[in-house]
């Protein structure tokens, strides 16, 4: 997608030997993974890049040939809701199916958070607790809710975000890919204004680093989103590295067509 702008960053922490968090961006396609995995004997790694590869190439072979006809004209929709329920359900059952076949691999899974921007729209699509932030002016709001025991006992009043980030099963996420053989995705739609910055980030990040700092380090590097990713893994690991770490930081276009569909775009292009 011309003008945006994406940038990728992982870091195994402080504590792990091995990193089981995987990243990818396509930025001229307008889209971003990024997994978490967990389980097995070092498997958390496989599901993460499983999911990551099995996601970009079914992302980069239907957004080439998905006819223009998907788009919805009147509404400014297209399927990418429909495709990310479907490629989230292909990596879903090809990890599930991967840990049944090997011991080693067995109990594997991985949270995913997934971003396709077109037109003057984004949708994202999330299992587990990695998560979508949005950047607007000096305001930062969660884009994703996480999908964890946690994160229901926060919901129901029970609990303060302070101390979620400090409760012992702040990491038990109550859906992640491949541990059954069906999941169900949480998808958000959202009308995106021009320089709006996304952020998609591991638990690595959100369980050590507050809100407010996530906030004032992207206000004070707004203009650098490498700067912005590598301050971000740094105060994660000066608060002590416990998980892998893993950010994605996304610019918007200054410009973009509302209604020029991207999909329309995009197939022209090739």
């Amino acid at each position: 997608m011309s003008g945006l702008e994406m940038v990728a960053v992982t870091d195994v922490g402080m504590k792990r030997d091995h990193n089981e968090d995987y990243v990818g961006i396509t930025p001229h396609l307008g889209f971003a993974v990024l997994a978490d995995g967990m389980g097995g004997h070092n498997a958390g790694e496989v599901a993460s890049a499983m999911a990551v590869d099995i996601i970009t190439r079914y992302f980069q072979a239907r957004l080439v040939t998905t006819p223009e006809a998907k788009l919805d004209e009147n509404t400014g929709f297209t399927g990418e809701s429909m495709l990310a329920q479907e490629v989230i359900a292909e990596a879903n059952n090809a990890i599930f199916e991967a840990a049944q076949q090997s011991m080693e691999c067995s109990g594997m899974g991985t949270t995913v958070v997934v971003a396709v921007f077109y037109a003057n729209r984004m949708t994202a699509a999330h299992v587990g607790d990695s998560r979508m932030y949005r950047l607007r002016g000096d305001c930062l709001s969660h884009v994703t809710e996480d999908h964890s025991l946690i994160q229901e006992q926060v919901r129901r009043g029970l609990l303060t975000a302070d101390d979620a980030r400090n409760s012992s099963i702040k990491n038990l996420v109550t859906r992640a890919l491949g541990i059954e053989a069906g999941v169900e995705p949480d998808i958000v739609e959202d009308i995106f204004q021009s320089q709006d910055i996304y952020m998609m980030c591991s638990d690595g990040l959100t369980d050590v680093v507050p809100d407010e700092a996530i906030r004032l380090t992207l206000l004070d590097n707004i203009k650098h989103l490498n700067k912005a990713a590598a301050q971000l893994i740094q105060l994660a690991n000066d608060a002590g590295g416990p998980d892998n770490i893993s950010v994605i930081i996304i610019r918007t276009p200054k410009q973009f067509h509302r209604k020029q569909g991207f999909f329309s775009r995009l197939f022209r292009r090739y």
